[in-house]
């Protein structure tokens, strides 16, 4: 094998071996969390109530109204706020556009300067710069990610990003629910079906933080746990001073 060959393999080698995990959590994070806010909210709310000695019905009306106004409640924020972040970005990239169409010159020396503070040597800055100003879409791109740090080509979609909390949201929301669904008569079921949940969500969102599975699954279960055991005797508090 030659020199060449030897090195191809060993980079290629080196590329494989040095990969990253995905640190902004990509559609996972989003989706996870979404689950476990629908499964801990749900699940203390339909404990709170049952705190309250009030019969099945009541608690099955409440968990699918607690989904129900959770999923479009998160759903109405997020579309806002995605929406909203856009509307910021799409405006702030338009001032750039403007800049470069206005004052080109300018915008080449900005560039200029901003490799020249990362090290790069005066000259050759210059005629990089130069370079990747010919084209003002390049240019717009570049000037993006280098002064607002963002990508003109990936801006987040509010109706994806409603959708995807609407649906992460509602499923977790259900599983406290499920159980009386399918002919359950007693809370204890619905609670160890949502405990079984965010122990599974915990041990998933390891796949994001590096941490141990079984760290991050009993860390929520216990959290969630917490919730539904606080709000069930707050429950059974109130519930015992309306009674009287």
């Amino acid at each position: 094998m030659s020199i060449i060959e030897t090195d191809a393999v060993l980079h290629e080698a080196h590329r494989d071996n040095h990969s990253h995990r995905d640190v902004n959590g990509g559609w996972l994070r989003p989706a996870v969390f979404g689950a476990m806010d629908g499964l801990v909210s749900n699940l203390a709310l339909m404990t709170g109530v049952a705190g309250g000695a009030v019969s099945q019905q009541t608690i099955v009306i409440t968990g699918l109204a607690g989904l129900a106004a959770g999923a479009f409640s998160m759903a109405a924020g997020e579309y806002t706020s995605v929406a909203s972040q856009r509307e910021l970005v799409e405006a702030e990239l338009e001032v750039e556009r403007r800049e470069l169409r206005k004052h080109p010159k300018d915008e080449e020396r900005e560039l200029a300067e901003l490799y020249e503070s990362r090290g790069v040597e005066p000259g050759l800055a210059r005629e990089v710069a130069r370079q990747l100003s010919r084209d003002p879409e390049q240019a717009l791109e570049i000037h993006a990610r280098e002064e607002l740090g963002i990508d003109p080509g990936d801006l987040p979609s509010p109706l994806v990003a409603a959708v995807s909390s609407f649906g992460a949201f509602a499923l977790g929301a259900l599983l406290p629910v499920l159980p009386y669904l399918l002919g359950a008569s007693a809370l204890w079921p619905a609670v160890l079906l949502a405990l079984v949940g965010l122990f599974a969500c915990g041990a998933v969102v390891a796949r994001v933080t590096a941490r141990s599975w079984l760290y991050s699954g009993l860390r929520q279960l216990v959290l969630g746990g917490a919730a539904a055991a606080i709000t069930y005797g707050l429950g059974t508090l109130f519930g015992v001073a309306v009674g009287s």
